[in-house]
């Protein structure tokens, strides 16, 4: 989509992303496609101060090629491959993203496009994009950057070396000129450019595989926690949050013009600034506002009413919770700051308070051994939260973890899509063992969850609605499936006879 300025204005920037959906079979058949908020973020800076920007929204597409009838239409001076930093998906560094975004650089190259890339890929190895051809790297948040790099290249100077942030050859040699601080006040940007996107096309995706529209919205960059395989090449060790208001005007504003249903906050951690839900719940109330909404937290910041209830209050449904593991050795060794008694309270609490619960889990972590494994699905078995999802330990560059297995990852240091799921350094077990390991868990769960149903049926404590019975019939198939799979488990590896049943 286009936003056409006044003829006076003589730059275009063309900005696209490399996520792909359908070259994420997974995330493609869940079919929960998220705008890309940070691109929007940088496009509306960008046109905030004078440049004509347009989008190429990959998001539907399944061809890096579509973007030369893009080009051919906008002409632009400038492309830049801004993906969206907030959505952890980016953050994986898939290699089918990676290619995709090399390829499209290349067209706008061939089109006489200067070339620009913004991710947590191209942070992480910006080595590789330069070889491709790409004319400059931004590190780290690139807002400020970007915007600084456009205007020199408008006003046709050639050093860049004043510009923080900033990664290009000269020469022959790479010029890094180094960090760039943070954004501290994030009321100052301008609201994303949701008008460069076609929300309509996001709105029947949703609606048509899930029968609601959920919308993307960030409070906060950044994560002041240290678990030492989270990576953060973009925002960073610091956390900076906008104020309540900003954050409510934004939504007031989406919500009259699109009416979605849901919103999902994707901040690393939402709500953790002091008394900064309650106030947001204030305004909400005051303009009659509730809208359903998820988020992202840890165990130890929901033990208490005072952290729950506002959540509660503002209308939160769920919340995805770093669980990562049941083994407190586990957790101690992932510098993870949380314990499994945190866990399971945070869990009962948020039950409590009619809020359902989500764990991300992670199996794989150096030194994990099968008594490790046997107490994650029992914590998931004993409190049997609303969802799953089960990854295995991903070294990303920039954390202390990568840092200890960098050496092995030498035939494959990156997944191709986010359910590959290969285990790519050496470990107590095999890789084919955790990947028959995530399906036993899933059949596990499923089979818990199908049981305890039936018992509600029973007992008259929930409907006889179809999706419930089907839920209760499920109990068959999952016991089928897991028995299957526990024998494959078994037969690569013998030990987990022991723990796992």
């Amino acid at each position: 989509m286009y936003n056409e300025l006044p003829s006076v204005i003589t730059m275009r920037i063309l900005f696209t992303h490399s996520y792909f959906l359908q070259f994420d079979p997974k995330q493609w058949e869940q079919m929960q496609p998220y705008a890309p908020l940070g691109t929007i973020y940088a496009a509306a800076l960008l046109r905030e101060h004078g440049f004509e920007v347009a989008l190429h929204d990959v998001m539907f597409l399944n061809d890096p090629n579509s973007i030369q009838s893009t080009i051919a239409q906008f002409k632009p001076d400038i492309l830049v491959v801004y993906d969206d930093g907030f959505n952890y998906l980016t953050k994986m560094c898939l290699t089918n993203m990676r290619e995709a975004a090399f390829k499209m650089a290349q067209l706008a190259k061939q089109s006489g496009c200067t070339t620009i890339v913004s991710s947590s890929d191209a942070t992480d190895h910006f080595k590789e994009y330069l070889n491709q051809g790409l004319d400059f790297v931004i590190i780290g948040e690139a807002e400020h950057t970007l915007l600084q790099l456009v205007q020199k290249i408008q006003q046709k100077e050639s050093d860049y070396k004043s510009i923080l942030g900033l990664v290009y050859t000269e020469v022959g040699a790479i010029i890094n000129t180094g960090k760039r601080p943070v954004i501290t006040d994030l009321d100052s940007l301008p609201f994303p450019a949701w008008d460069l996107i076609d929300v309509e096309q996001y709105r029947r995706a949703w609606v048509q595989k899930n029968g609601y529209f959920s919308i993307n919205f960030a409070t906060t960059r950044g994560c002041p926690y240290k678990c030492n395989w989270c990576a953060k090449p973009i925002y960073g060790n610091r956390y900076n949050a906008r104020t309540p208001q900003n954050v409510f005007e934004e939504i007031k504003q989406l919500y009259e013009r699109y009416h979605f249903d849901h919103i999902w906050f994707c901040d690393d951690i939402f709500g953790l600034k002091p008394g900064w839900v309650k106030e947001f719940v204030a305004l909400l109330k005051a303009a009659n506002l509730k809208i359903k909404f998820k988020i992202q937290s840890r165990a130890d910041l929901l033990l208490n009413d005072q952290q729950v209830q506002p959540l509660a209050d503002a209308g939160c449904e769920m919340v995805w919770m770093g669980a990562e593991s049941g083994s407190q050795k586990i957790l101690d060794a992932m510098d993870k700051g949380t314990t499994v008694q945190q866990i399971k309270e945070a869990r009962a609490l948020l039950k409590q308070h009619k809020i359902n619960t989500s764990f991300f889990l992670q199996f794989g972590y150096l030194g994990e051994n099968m008594e490790d494994i046997a107490q994650t699905i029992a914590l998931v078995e004993e409190t049997m939260p609303e969802d799953l999802g089960i990854s295995v330990s991903y070294p990303l560059p920039g954390t202390l973890f990568f840092e200890k297995v960098k050496n092995e990852l030498k035939e494959k240091s990156n997944w191709t899509d986010s359910d590959d799921l290969d285990l790519m350094f050496k470990n107590n077990f095999s890789k084919d063992f955790y990947k028959q390991l995530h399906r036993y868990v899933h059949y596990v769960y499923r089979r818990r969850k199908g049981i305890l149903t039936l018992q509600k049926l029973l007992k008259g404590k929930s409907s006889w609605r179809w999706s419930n019975i089907r839920l209760a019939l499920s109990v068959l198939t999952s016991d089928i499936k897991k028995k299957r799979v526990l024998a494959t488990l078994h037969q690569i590896e013998p030990l987990s006879k022991n723990h796992l049943r």
